[in-house]
């Protein structure tokens, strides 16, 4: 399993001034030797504060106040090329909403044995969303559907934030130009992972609607996610063309790993 004593979670947040506090100290509670980054976009509310008062007595948490234009997309990738520079392996998102759940960290990081990325996944076997309105999961799951269609992504959840990749795969991913920096960025990098013949695991995970502070799903959030996968599409096919490439075909199938793991899922894999 990958090293724990090497690994980084990247966190963006803005305004999760109610959430930060408790969820660090609840992943250094299931996590104690992996290193805490979280990137701010300047929140008004004082979480990058609370941030840097935690960090007085964790040498394993740190910070990024970002003062440019701010988006969940444009964090991640400030963070994801920050623990790349220190080489930190595996490298970890997750969000500050409490949605994601601290305890399973240890599992997502242990999959890295197996994988090269792990999806935390909540329409895989096992896994399952609670508290979350209706529509919202109807639209979460028609999203993931319309993203696989366009992609011929073997995923369920595309869209899951939650999820750990390998230093390799990202100094490959990150070297590329990107169609979108804006929040679509999670399907860009999963898409681009599985062309280029990465394996991608998928683990169950239980995915909770935030409890406190504000959703940051917009329209426009939406709208990207609908016109991202088509102009990769787009991209890929013209890319074909112009080298006149044969289809590869499907260099590796996602699957799930949870009942691999079901019966060891008493012990903690990191050994904390």
């Amino acid at each position: 399993p990958g090293n724990a004593t090497l690994g980084c979670v990247v966190i963006p947040t803005y305004n999760e001034a109610e959430n930060i506090a408790t969820l660090l100290r609840a992943c250094r509670d299931h996590a104690p030797d992996v290193h805490l980054l979280v990137v701010d976009d300047n929140s008004p509310d004082g979480t990058a504060d609370i941030v840097r008062e935690v960090a007085r007595t964790d040498t394993r948490v740190h910070l990024i106040v970002r003062r440019t234009p701010r988006g969940y997309g444009r964090a991640c990738i400030a963070g994801l090329r920050w623990a790349m520079e220190r080489e930190f392996d595996p490298i970890a998102t997750m969000d500050a909403d409490w949605s994601h759940d601290p305890e399973v960290l240890p599992w997502l990081f242990a999959a890295t044995g197996e994988a090269d990325v792990v999806i935390g996944s909540r329409y895989c076997p096992g896994g399952h969303v609670v508290n979350s309105p209706l529509r919202r999961v109807l639209l979460s799951r028609f999203a993931n559907a319309y993203i696989r269609t366009i992609l011929g992504l073997p995923v369920t959840d595309c869209t899951s934030g939650y999820r750990v990749y390998r230093r390799d795969v990202l100094k490959e991913l990150l070297a590329q130009p990107l169609v979108t920096i804006e929040y679509a960025l999670l399907v860009e990098l999963l898409a681009r992972a599985h062309w280029s013949g990465w394996r991608i695991h998928e683990f169950p995970i239980v995915f909770m609607n935030r409890c406190a502070g504000q959703s940051k799903m917009s329209v426009r959030v939406v709208a990207e996610s609908v016109v991202t996968p088509l102009r990769l599409r787009l991209q890929r096919g013209c890319r074909r063309l112009r080298s006149r490439e044969r289809p590869r075909g499907i260099a590796t199938r996602a699957r799930s790993v949870g009942e691999e793991v079901r019966s060891v899922r008493g012990s903690n894999p990191l050994g904390t």
